[in-house]
């Protein structure tokens, strides 16, 4: 019974420890990817979070979207088809990556994220944000299959940040009267 508590208490050790270190990179809002890892041997938790790969510590992507100004954030999966990820902002879930097929690291294999991007086997997830500051981390919610048919649990992906600014108020009213105008002179043309 000792031994059950002592492993016990070891496990929520590693667990605390691994959930204390934590990376955070600034995420540029340039739209270049920036690189994630998953991969349950690596992590001091040995789960599926985002990690970086060097010391296996939990990865955060931090930024600010100010007050007038729209981001778009775009999540990736690559390596081999058929992973899918949870996406967060700190604790608060924003949402997951497409579902897809559940790959084999027999299927598919691709590198380059913006070939991943535009390639239907992988998930991807495109979330708009407003205005506000953002601590982006994710996690591994489908895995592709080894050949023995359980989920490998080791993966790669990307993320990149678009922002933009909302247009003005009156911005649009005047892009709605020049429509306006153009629809009622395309009409009256047909009249005559």
């Amino acid at each position: 019974m000792k031994t059950t508590a002592l492993l016990a208490a070891l496990a929520l050790a590693l667990a605390a420890a691994a959930s204390a270190q934590a990376t955070t990179i600034a995420l540029p809002a340039d739209g270049n990817w920036q690189e994630f890892t998953v991969d349950n041997f690596v992590a001091p938790s040995f789960g599926t979070d985002w990690i970086d790969y060097t010391d296996g510590s939990a990865l955060h992507f931090d930024f600010t979207v100010p007050a007038g100004f729209v981001a778009t954030l775009t999540v990736v999966d690559n390596g081999f088809a058929g992973d899918t990820f949870t996406v967060r902002n700190g604790a608060m879930m924003l949402g997951a990556t497409s579902s897809v097929a559940t790959g084999t690291i027999a299927g598919d294999t691709v590198f380059d994220f913006d070939e991943a991007l535009a390639n239907p086997a992988y998930s991807r997830g495109v979330f708009t944000l407003g205005a506000g500051s953002y601590s982006i981390n994710g996690s591994l919610l489908q895995s592709v299959l080894d050949d023995g048919g359980q989920p490998l649990n080791s993966t790669s992906g990307a993320l990149k940040l678009n922002v933009s600014a909302v247009p003005e108020p009156a911005s649009i009213a005047l892009l709605l009267a020049g429509l306006g105008v153009v629809g009622f002179l395309s009409a009256r043309a047909r009249r005559n």
